[in-house]
């Protein structure tokens, strides 16, 4: 039923589903009228669209998934293609490595034997270098003893040159020079019998040598020659031979045997063995003490007798560097034997250019003096 509009008194507004509004066109086609049947379908068409809404956004999401799923499908085959690149450079740095690893362990194999051979050379030149000085050492030694062999060696021959000089003429060389009483016999005077029969040659039986007497009356000893001939044909120093052996025991050991005993076997074997030194002293140096006071190796004491004398003179045995202080009459003896060693090493290496009975003369005035000088007698130049 329909109702009238309000009365204004009542201030309130109808509804709209009870204004009459009349029906117009709101599309394009303006002026015409729609039919419930329209209005029917575009409802429909509109629950229709409602009911294609979820059905596209499935399909929209579908989407979403399938192109998410390609694109990590593509991440995946992009990150494995940089996995084996990856790969393929570690590889290639691994066997760099391994190479750098070979050369290094090469480089470090050759220092070692490089360091081995450097050491083994620098000990094979300190060696020969220790070797080539022990040697220099060695030879400047036995230059030096060969040195002090030869100016003794000098020295003794000053004393058995038989050579004839304007300054000191030898007067067995020269007979026009010896007195008359001395000369003999010239040609053209007349001898009597007895004299010429005993300057005659004698025989000597052992060796069938001629033996001729001296001037002066001297008469060879046959034993003593006989001996001396044999150690002439082989020299030697060993002192086990008759003539050496005759020499030590009657000459040598006497003229070397002094008071200090212990002292005098040292000397003796360095006179043996060509290793004893006399040197002379400075006057100077020689200290004034009184003969209480007086040692041994004082220069007022005599080493090898014991005696308060001036020792001008002082020995050294071989390389030591000690010294021994001796008198004029030790000096003499210990020249004496050193001057007999010397002659007998002359002859030994073939120095001596002379006869037989020339060289036992000489042997036999060495001996001589040893004799002299054991008993006391000395020049008073010593």
């Amino acid at each position: 039923m329909w109702r009238g509009p309000p009365q204004p008194d009542q201030g309130l507004l109808p509804p709209l589903s009870a204004v009459p509004v009349p029906w117009k066109s709101v599309g394009p086609c303006k002026g015409r009228r729609e039919s419930p049947g329209a209005l029917v379908g575009t409802s429909a068409g509109e629950e229709a669209q409602g009911e294609e809404g979820p059905a596209a956004a499935q399909l929209h999401v579908s989407r979403l998934r399938s192109s998410s799923t390609e694109m990590r499908e593509k991440g995946s085959e992009f990150l494995k293609e940089e996995l084996h690149k990856a790969q393929e450079e570690l590889k290639l740095k691994d066997k760099e490595c391994e190479r750098l690893s070979r050369v290094r362990e090469q480089l470090e194999q050759e220092l070692e034997e490089l360091t081995a051979s450097l050491f083994e050379e620098a000990h094979k030149m300190v060696r020969e270098a220790n070797m080539k000085q022990a040697a220099s050492e060695k030879q400047l030694k036995e230059a030096r003893g060969k040195i002090d062999m030869l100016q003794a060696e000098v020295t003794a021959l000053k004393t058995l040159v038989i050579t004839s000089t304007p300054a000191s003429p030898n007067r067995e060389l020269h007979p026009q020079l010896l007195s008359p009483t001395k000369a003999g016999p010239r040609k053209g005077h007349s001898r009597h019998k007895s004299t010429s029969s005993t300057l005659c040659p004698a025989l000597c039986p052992a060796t069938g040598h001629t033996l001729t007497p001296d001037r002066e009356g001297k008469e060879v000893d046959t034993t003593l020659f006989a001996e001396f001939q044999a150690w002439r044909e082989s020299p030697t120093l060993d002192k086990t031979c008759p003539f050496l052996e005759r020499v030590y025991r009657e000459d040598v050991g006497p003229c070397l045997d002094f008071t200090m005993q212990e002292l005098s076997v040292l000397v003796r074997a360095a006179v043996e063995d060509n290793t004893l030194t006399i040197e002379p002293v400075a006057s100077q140096t020689l200290p004034i003490v009184k003969v209480a006071e007086v040692e041994c190796r004082s220069a007022n004491t005599c080493a090898l007798s014991g005696l308060a004398r001036v020792c001008r003179h002082r020995i050294r045995l071989g390389d030591s560097e000690s010294h021994y202080y001796i008198s004029p009459s030790s000096r003499a003896r210990i020249t004496a034997v050193c001057n007999f060693f010397t002659y007998i090493r002359y002859i030994q290496q073939g120095l001596v250019r002379q006869d037989a009975e020339p060289m036992f003369w000489e042997v036999t005035r060495l001996r001589k003096e040893m004799s002299l000088a054991k008993l006391g007698f000395f020049p008073q130049e010593a």
